[in-house]
Parts: structure tokens; C-alpha cells; sequence
């Protein structure tokens, strides 16, 4: 069953803090905040959130995105702890997700494959006016990002591997915004990855505008770093962290790489990932690994291209006019899913009372 399924697009320009109030004051009363609150009431918390903690590494890392949580509870006047739970992105427990990301000639163009119930329907273009680069992108969990592209031209996308021994840390759409807030490289990337807490085991591929392409494989016990230009759900450097379930990370993994054989421009790695007969897209949205939307970033051209559900032409959005202060015209991305899960942004009851 084809579901119509939308993505709002967010223009703003302004402080981190301004930014967190507008985004508040949008979610107020929202399905999204609604269905939030009932997932918790059937999900164990398997954290703790120390506030001077939480402040303390995100104000090292970013401080804009700490001002930003401040505008969110302002505007939804809620009690920190509840904002940080929700928005805070350090020490959050991560289900089970799918991902394929490739990267080729002034390209990086990823698969979002997780669960509708958690997928918040937002794309975001940032430009702050008092720190940080300025993003483009999807959100997640409103404060992250799972894949962005800066105004320095360094793209980034991740791919689950693993929720085995998790530790204390940033989960990875945080850690996607922390890259695209603070580097301007991939070399730069590399060297934050390194350096900030992981709470799960994700591979990062970061790729910039000198055809630089990192994965960066990503767990509470370590970072390991290798150049590829395709990538699934397991580490190929540290592999006891892996998962024993990899066929299907494999086998995608072969199709690309298969692909990659030929020179692939841009539009033949989208069609790849988009297309629903060619092997990397999926349709289990049940396992919490179906394609939900594919993402292209192309550094060079600071182009964008984005769309929902499989077998579609992208929306392409042209960041560096949006930069130089020319707004988007459209309000909303609209694609097809074929599934009839809720999704968490659009859809009464999109909580896990029932599967």
C-alpha cells in the first residue's frame, strides 16, 4: 500500500537560540511531540541525563546547539531534563536501522532506511548568525542530523552497526550535527569523530569538496578510520563489533561496489539507491531497516537532492543561492512509501502500544 508521506521544509536565519524558540513553538502540540510522549510510556529508559553533564560536552563541542535546547524549552516550556531526553542527543538508547551510502565524483548519496514511527518529517536549511557553519538537511530528533551537507562543502551520512555494551556519549544524529556545525573538512570530521563520546557503534562517511572520502567506524570503545567510497551496516576494521547478521549489509555492499566498477555520475549512484528494483533500496520498514528517503550532496555545485519513497525524481535544492539569501519556494517535500506503519509526524497512534 503506497503512502503519501511529506517532509516540511524549515528556513532559518538567526542565533541558535532564536532558531531552538521558532522550532519549539512549531512543535508545540504537534503528532509529533504527542506520539513522542506515548513511545516513552511503553519504552524502558535505559539512561540517566546528568544536566551539568549534557551542558558541559555539548557547550565543548558546539556551543550553538546548548542555546538552541535553551529556545526549545522556552518556547515548549518544559522542564530541561524532558527537552535533553527528547532533543539533547547524549546518552539516548538507538533501535536497529539499515543505510547505504556511496560516494563517487563530487557526490555522497545516501539511504535513510530505519522505522516511519520515527521519522519526524522535517528538512532543515540553517544559516546562524552568531556561531557554526550553516546546514542543510534532515532532521532527527530535531536538534540532529542523520545527513547534511555544510556551507564548506563537507557532506556527511552514518550507517548503524551496532546497540551491543553501549556507553556514555552522543548517539549518531547528534554526532552527524556536531560534524556539520564544526568541520570544514573531512580531515577535520576525522579528528572530531576521534575525539568526541560515542554512546553506540555507527560508521560515519564523510566526504568533502576535494572528492576526500572517510568512513569512519565508530564505537564506545574506539575509532577507526578507512578510505572507501561505498558503505553498508558493518565495520570492515573493527569486526568484532559487528553484528552476527551481516547477509544483507553484504550483499548491498556487493551491488555498489559491483556498480562502482563502471564510472557512476552522480544521478547513476541516486537511481542505484533510489530505485526499487536495482538491490539497495528496502522495503522492510517492520525491521526498522526500510528506505524512507534517499539524499544526494554534491559539494562542488553546493547542490542538494532529496526524495521520499523509492522510484522518484529528487527535489533538487541549490544551497549556495540559499546562502547568498534566496529562499526556497516550496513548502513541502512530498514522496510515496509502500507501507502502512504510521509515521511519527503525520499519523495518529504512530507509538509502540501495538506493532
Amino acid at each position: 500500500m503506497l503512502k503519501t508521506v511529506y517532509s516540511d521544509i524549515i528556513q532559518f536565519r538567526g542565533s541558535h537560540f532564536d532558531f531552538g524558540y521558532m522550532q519549539g513553538q512549531r512543535l508545540k502540540g504537534s503528532l509529533s511531540v504527542k506520539n513522542r510522549e506515548d513511545q516513552w510510556k511503553v519504552r524502558k529508559q535505559r539512561f540517566r541525563i546528568n544536566e551539568e553533564e549534557a551542558k558541559g560536552v555539548i557547550t565543548r563541542f558546539a556551543p550553538g546547539i546548548w542555546d538552541e535546547l535553551l529556545g526549545l524549552q522556552e518556547a515548549l516550556e518544559w522542564p530541561i531534563e524532558r527537552v535533553l531526553k527528547e532533543f539533547g542527543g547524549y546518552r539516548l538508547n538507538y533501535k536497529q536501522s539499515g543505510c547505504s551510502i556511496m560516494t563517487g565524483e563530487d557526490y555522497l548519496v545516501r539511504n535513510y532506511d530505519y522505522h516511519p514511527k520515527t521519522y519526524e518529517g522535517r528538512y532543515t536549511f540553517y544559516q546562524p548568525t552568531d556561531q557554526g557553519y550553516a546546514i542543510i538537511g534532515p532532521s532527527q530528533r530535531v536538534t540532529g542530523r542523520m545527513d547534511g551537507m555544510n556551507e564548506k562543502g563537507l557532506a556527511m551520512g552514518y550507517n548503524f552497526m551496532n546497540r551491543k555494551n553501549p556507553g556514555d556519549g552522543f548517539i549518531c544524529c547528534m554526532i552527524g550535527r556536531l560534524i556539520l556545525e564544526a568541520c570544514a573538512d573531512a580531515e577535520e570530521a576525522v579528528d572530531l569523530l576521534k575525539e568526541i563520546p560515542h554512546r553506540h557503534s555507527f560508521t560515519y562517511v564523510v566526504y568533502d569538496h576535494s572528492g576526500k572520502s572517510y568512513a569512519v567506524e565508530a564505537s564506545p570503545r574506539g575509532v577507526k578510520v578507512r578510505e572507501t567510497a561505498a558503505c553498508t551496516n558493518h565495520f570492515e576494521l573493527m569486526k568484532d563489533e559487528n553484528r552476527n547478521h551481516l547477509v544483507d549489509s553484504m550483499r548491498r555492499l556487493e551491488v555498489i561496489k559491483t556498480r562502482q566498477e563502471q564510472r557512476v555520475n552522480a544521478r547513476e549512484a541516486f537511481r542505484l539507491l533510489n530505485d526499487t528494483d536495482k538491490g539497495v533500496f528496502s522495503d522492510l520498514y517492520g525491521s526498522w531497516a526500510g528506505t524512507i528517503h534517499t539524499s544526494a550532496y554534491l559539494p562542488k555545485e553546493k547542490k542538494a537532492w532529496f526524495a521520499i519513497g523509492g522510484d522518484r525524481e529528487p527535489v533538487e535544492f541549490d544551497f549556495s543561492e540559499w546562502l547568498h539569501g534566496r529562499q526556497v519556494e516550496i513548502d513541502r517535500i512530498i514522496g510515496e512509501v509502500d507501507t502502512d506503519i504510521p509515521f511519527l509526524h503525520m499519523d495518529e497512534n504512530a507509538n509502540w502500544f501495538k506493532r
